[in-house]
């Protein structure tokens, strides 16, 4: 039996995927892509990140407050957030706190105090995740190093450096401190040439796969009308294809070893479903 891909980001809890849930999930299985993890973005948005994660037999979720929900945040949702973690850390579903970490991509979210907010909400989910014993899924974009700086006085703590695209001394960095690198969409990009080469130079025990649906459309989908078309679960059968070509494998070999890192960094990835 061929081994499952398993998608460790996918926002399946997105409005967009409300009026064709289960055909995106019959796509998805079709596809041989098996669990898939569902980050939370922002305590509203708790329980319906639960209550898809418990909707198909291979759901799993994460619970956190992305970056670029934390300008709304308040300092409660943090309490709101272990609240939840409390309640529900028996639930072997529960594998990580996440979406969380910086965004200094966007311009509004460099300056103070928006910078400063930032930086203690990752800290503070940080606190949580040593807490209570669960890795974390990292948003790192353009924060790299600071990401890191910050994960550090945690030890106890790993988890995926999601959508990585720093260079390959960042690479190199978080793979010592025990992260693995999430790698979708945007390796499919001939012009993405940096993380094509982390992905392809790497050890592949480096890396998890990802669609991080709907967003980070793989190469394939094409913009019509200006508007990027929305990215689903079953597409990362086809993101593992060129993972493979870039590392000269087969495409068995990359479900194997990735699912193997991925229940390696996500430890509950082995109990429930």
């Amino acid at each position: 039996m061929a081994t499952l891909l398993i998608d460790t980001h996918c926002h399946l809890d997105a409005p967009v995927f409300r009026a064709d849930f289960d055909a995106v999930l019959d796509r998805a299985r079709q596809a041989t892509v098996g669990p898939i993890v569902i980050p939370a973005v922002e305590v509203q948005s708790f329980e319906r990140t639960i209550e898809c994660a418990h909707a198909f037999s291979q759901g799993y979720y994460a619970l956190g407050i992305h970056p670029m929900y934390v300008p709304n945040a308040q300092t409660d949702d943090l309490h709101t957030l272990e609240e939840f973690l409390q309640r529900h850390i028996e639930d072997p579903r529960l594998v990580a706190v996440g979406e969380i970490g910086l965004d200094f991509f966007v311009p509004e979210l460099r300056d103070e105090p928006l910078r400063t907010k930032q930086l203690h909400f990752y800290h503070e989910q940080l606190k949580l995740a040593q807490r209570y014993e669960l890795p974390v899924l990292l948003h790192v974009r353009r924060s790299q190093d600071l990401i890191l700086k910050y994960a550090r006085r945690f030890p106890r703590v790993t988890g995926i450096a999601h959508a990585f695209n720093g260079s390959f001394q960042q690479a190199e960095r978080f793979l010592d401190a025990g992260y693995k690198l999430g790698m979708g969409g945007a390796m499919t990009f001939t012009r993405a040439r940096q993380i094509r080469r982390l992905a392809s130079e790497l050890p592949i025990e480096s890396f998890v796969l990802e669609t991080d649906a709907p967003d980070i459309p793989p190469a394939w989908l094409e913009a019509e009308g200006g508007q990027a078309p929305r990215n689903e679960p079953y597409h990362l059968a086809q993101i593992a294809q060129v993972f493979a070509e870039l590392r000269s494998l087969s495409v068995a070999e990359v479900a194997h070893q990735t699912s193997k890192n991925a229940v390696e960094i996500l430890p509950r990835l082995r109990m429930g479903g």
